[in-house]
């Protein structure tokens, strides 16, 4: 699958060129752009949604009074143990997982994100200013609309004195994934959602006062992050003002020290196809059941980024790249060749170990944002010796995992890239890299919980087991089942001692 033309020397010129031109800062027009969002393409964002709670909570009220008793699934014992694998349980209007197909937002796949959001001019990312909008709505912003949020989310960028000390006391020693956590956990300071709530609000207003912590959040994490990462790896120094002719992924780049306009490119790419991924990850979930408590945006997504935190989640594309360097290491080259990478693949799965950045616990082809990732690289640095490595081990890894027979997907995922990619263009930090997924991913949570309050979703709270009732629940269905299965048997002979007399 093909992201963006390969062979677009026009757009890669016109980037390199516009280091030292404002042209990176305008809205595509026609002739670059994506498409309006039709007749209301002029209209903000409060009235779109405010117009869309209205009917969506109409249409999915009838359906859940309609088909309340409807079942959708079962439960099993290796499920409850098996970290609740595959229960459909949860609701997620932003975005679904497809086995085939990889991530849809609203509908959309990573494909339609290129073709129908707006872009920069000469620019081939799609803006997550863009993807915000169509996670919220449902509908393809105009180039105006996304326009609008940029402008919001730089007029909303300052940050606090008090969040800006609070970040500068603590120890960059750190690990910046903690930094984030507080500092966007004391942001709650100012929630207007706590605030309204405190004075009596409807719970059908909930939605509202979640939407503007939402983007006062999302407009200041740029902020947070960069002055993290500069307080870390910078001495502290470097630019905290917001350019407001620059869009949100730009004055991230800026904010970190990097005036280079493909990597604001890439960051925009990155800032998109991390946004989301169904409410079944630990980051989404973590922020949807705390928000279930009524906790307000801040507090609730601080959740989970810490969640986001652990190894066995954002940490995959730091680990891809320690998997890459032990290999270099040990083979002695910065790019090996293909034989020499297929006995290291084979001696890391016989040491008894995983090949970090392969396989998904959802997907069953190649993740498509793998794939955007690739084509970017394939523009942008096709000759860089991480990237050529990453072919390799792209061609070596998948035959020898089929191979096993026990690997449902051998391909890889969006992880086996994307840290390659943030080298190249000199940000080697790679505690650091978590922090970008946990920016991104507040476009997907956060909308999630403005819409779940729309909707009035009550707070989570499944049913829990000892494993002592779990045997009794389990004893006592298979007496039940052996119970009907006798009654079963002798109505049977029952009728066969009939057969026989007629």
């Amino acid at each position: 699958m093909i992201f963006r033309r390969l062979s677009s020397p026009r757009s890669f010129s016109c980037l390199r060129h516009n280091i030292r031109r404002p042209l990176l800062r305008n809205y595509s027009d026609d002739k670059c752009g994506g498409k309006d969002g039709g007749s209301d393409s002029k209209a903000d964002l409060r009235t779109v949604v405010a117009e869309q709670v209205k009917s969506e909570r109409a249409r999915v009220k009838k359906f859940a009074v309609e088909k309340a008793n409807t079942k959708i699934g079962e439960v099993t014992v290796s499920q409850i143990y098996g970290g609740m694998r595959g229960i459909p349980a949860l609701l997620c209007e932003t975005s679904s997982l497809d086995p085939e197909e990889g991530i849809r937002f609203r509908g959309l796949t990573i494909q339609d994100l290129y073709d129908k959001l707006p872009k920069l001019e000469c620019g081939e990312e799609p803006l997550p200013e863009a993807v915000f909008w169509l996670l919220m709505t449902g509908k393809i912003p105009s180039k105006e609309q996304a326009k609008m949020i940029t402008d919001e989310w730089n007029d909303k960028a300052e940050l606090p004195d008090y969040v800006k000390k609070l970040i500068d006391d603590m120890p960059t020693d750190l690990h910046p994934m903690s930094q984030l956590s507080i500092a966007v956990t004391s942001l709650n300071k100012d929630s207007q959602f706590m605030k309204a709530y405190k004075k009596g609000l409807k719970k059908l207003d909930f939605w509202k006062y979640s939407l503007e912590d939402t983007m006062t959040l999302i407009a200041k994490l740029p902020n947070i992050a960069a002055r993290i990462y500069r307080n870390m790896y910078r001495g502290g120094k470097g630019c905290d003002e917001i350019d407001k002719k620059l869009d949100w992924s730009g004055n991230f780049a800026r904010m970190m020290d990097y005036e280079d306009p493909i990597f604001h490119e890439l960051l925009r790419l990155y800032l998109s196809i991390h946004c989301d991924h169904d409410s079944g990850n630990v980051s989404s979930h973590t922020t949807h059941l705390v928000a279930s408590a009524l906790s307000d945006p801040f507090i609730s997504y601080a959740a989970g980024l810490n969640g986001l935190a652990g190894p066995l989640h954002g940490l995959a594309n730091q680990e891809v790249l320690v998997w890459i360097e032990k290999m270099r290491k040990e083979l002695g080259s910065e790019n090996p060749p293909e034989d020499q990478v297929r006995d290291y693949v084979q001696k890391t799965l016989k040491a008894g170990q995983v090949i970090p950045g392969f396989g998904h616990a959802e997907l069953r082809k190649i993740d498509p944002r793998y794939t955007a990732q690739q084509d970017f690289a394939k523009v942008y640095l096709p000759n860089y010796e991480g990237f050529l490595l990453v072919n390799t081990i792209f061609k070596v890894v998948p035959p020898i995992l089929e191979s096993l027979g026990k690997v449902k997907n051998p391909w890889p995922n969006v992880d086996a890239h994307s840290g390659t990619l943030l080298m190249y263009f000199g940000m080697k930090e790679m505690q650091f890299y978590t922090v970008l997924f946990g920016v991104s991913r507040a476009l997907g949570v956060l909308s999630s919980i403005t819409w779940h309050r729309a909707f009035v979703i009550p707070i989570e709270r499944p049913k829990s087991y000892t494993t002592e009732d779990l045997m009794e629940l389990v004893k006592k269905q298979e007496e039940e089942e052996q119970k009907n299965s006798g009654k079963g048997g002798k109505d049977g002979d029952k009728k066969a001692d009939k057969t026989k007399k007629c």
